[in-house]
């Protein structure tokens, strides 16, 4: 099933490319990069050993890093794809010492083996073992605290970010804890619901402080890249799989969707820069606002199916967590209404919007058949029988669950409810073609806040800062002391003392060599009698 998503999402980005970059004078360079990067991400998902997967999983992470610099002459796009690849190193650091640990523990790294050791014995499930590989999922997968790198990541080139948030990279992650599900006891299960439903909360507020249309798309992947951690741990990995699936197709459609608009608009990203596009490309138009009522759950679309079955996971699990998903379904309608009113209606606001143009063919073809998906891939009947099965069993053992039938009635109309509110409350708020951002002029800190991300760059900033200078402090000085001064100036300095001593037996003197070497005859001779 994934295999299939992401060969086939990924043929489409290629496709769109095509058009996209047909004037970027290192293309080549451009396709080189996004090969590597598929390459990659199917290693992962055909790979059965964790060795393996570690290898195609640090060939994602290099990928990206090139695709995301990949505009050499702009300082923004470097800085982040340094920050999405050392960010990613803490992750896969744990990662690594998990492979390390969980062959110490199982005698392989064989997920097959693995999987048939716990089934015989439950009592091997470590805790240990599975957080420290989750480390893994939180840096690709950008969730809390490794999440900092994912909305810089726009930087990079429109289909990058299309397949970064759709088919591979983050999707990576979440793909690789379904894979290691049979690891994980209760208790990192549950603390992965709540980091998932923290995320998609906070990523929910902070889009609405985000102007540029891009970076809007990135809070809204990581929201949803929370919901799929929420329905892992609450022990349902089928339908987080089902989530991730519907989500690659109606995200890839959005992100290729905005770079057709930002094609159009001669490359202006901020929405507010935007206005009318509707009535001057209005198969982007269409195409796109399919993508955003399947982001945003509505009845009939495919995100309605997998978002609502996580909702009902979630509602038969616990109020807390339900409360909190429902509000974020809430916020996604709500800051995806904001795009929608203030970029597609009202009056262009500028020149670029005024002479916004349709795009080619090369990128409208896959923007359409993306929108096709978007509205049916939720409709499991439609899907070939060779796929889906992990899907399949999920949502049956969701359905057998008690209570499910009153839930599904609940989450059907409450989340009915959320998308529209948000949508239309939207439209109230922004009002259509707004040249400004009514939050920030009514609500100037909380505006400023979510513009900030929560601060959390700049504590990580001012922080870490602090800690890494310190280390680096005393590595310098163990450089300085230890390795020069000690390994370095010492053994050159032994070297020198012993170079002084010889040189003093050298001093042409044909007595001094004789007597020299009588001593040496005479110590060899004692020598030989003491072995002898």
């Amino acid at each position: 099933t994934m295999l299939t998503m992401v060969a086939f999402v990924g043929f489409l980005i290629h496709v769109f490319s095509l058009g996209y970059m047909a004037d970027d004078k290192a293309r080549a360079r451009f396709f080189g990069g996004l090969s590597i990067f598929m390459f990659s991400m199917i290693g992962i998902i055909l790979a059965d050993n964790l060795i393996m997967i570690f290898i195609f999983w640090e060939l994602v992470g290099f990928s990206s890093y090139m695709l995301i610099g990949h505009y050499l002459d702009t300082e923004e796009a470097a800085a982040a794809s340094k920050k999405a690849f050392i960010v990613n190193r803490i992750g896969d650091l744990g990662f690594l010492v998990g492979i390390v640990y969980a062959y110490w523990h199982f005698g392989t790294t064989n997920l097959s083996e693995m999987q048939g050791i716990v089934a015989a014995n439950s009592e091997l499930i470590s805790a240990t073992i599975a957080a420290l590989l989750a480390c893994g999922f939180i840096g690709k997968s950008a969730q809390f605290p490794l999440h900092v790198w994912l909305p810089d990541a726009m930087a990079g080139p429109t289909p990058v970010s299309a397949l970064i948030h759709a088919a591979t990279m983050v999707a990576a992650g979440v793909y690789f804890l379904i894979r290691i599900a049979f690891l994980f006891p209760e208790s990192i299960l549950c603390g992965i619901a709540v980091l998932g439903t923290c995320v998609a909360v906070y990523a929910g507020f902070c889009a609405y402080g985000q102007n540029d249309i891009k970076k809007i798309l990135a809070y809204s992947t990581l929201s949803q890249l929370g919901y799929m951690a929420a329905a892992f741990g609450l022990g349902f990995p089928g339908v987080a799989l089902f989530h991730l699936i519907t989500h690659a197709f109606f995200k890839a459609l959005l992100f290729l969707g905005a770079g057709s608009i930002i094609h159009g608009c001669h490359h202006e990203q901020d929405i507010f820069k935007m206005g009318g596009i509707f009535g001057k490309m209005k198969i982007t138009s269409i195409t796109f606002l399919l993508g955003v009522l399947a982001l945003c759950g509505v009845y009939g679309f495919s995100g309605f199916y997998s978002k609502d079955a996580i909702l009902i996971a979630a509602g038969l699990q616990g109020n807390v967590l339900f409360a909190l998903l429902t509000l974020g379904a809430f916020l996604t309608a709500g800051y995806m209404g904001r795009l929608v009113w203030i970029v597609f209606f009202g009056k262009p606001k500028s020149e670029a919007a005024e002479h916004a143009h349709e795009s080619g063919l090369t990128m409208l073809l896959p923007l359409i058949l993306l929108a096709v998906l978007s509205v049916a891939g939720g409709y499991m009947s439609l899907w070939p029988e060779q796929l889906g099965q992990i899907i399949r069993d999920g949502k049956d053992a969701l359905h057998h669950l008690e209570g499910y039938d009153a839930m599904h009635q609940t989450v059907l109309i409450l989340g009915s409810a959320a998308a529209l509110v948000g949508l239309v409350g939207s439209f109230f708020f922004y009002g259509a073609g707004a040249t400004e951002d009514r939050l920030e002029k009514k609500a100037g800190p909380v505006y400023g806040f979510l513009k900030a991300r929560l601060w959390f760059d700049e504590i990580y900033g001012y922080y870490v800062a602090k800690i890494q200078q310190r280390f680096a402090n005393l590595l310098s000085v163990l450089d300085i002391f230890v390795i020069k001064g000690v390994f370095v100036r010492g053994t050159a300095g032994v070297v020198g003392l012993f170079g002084m001593c010889s040189k003093s037996l050298h001093v042409g003197n044909i007595h001094g060599y004789v007597y020299w070497f009588l001593l040496g005859l005479i110590f060899f001779w004692v020598v030989a009698i003491g072995l002898f």
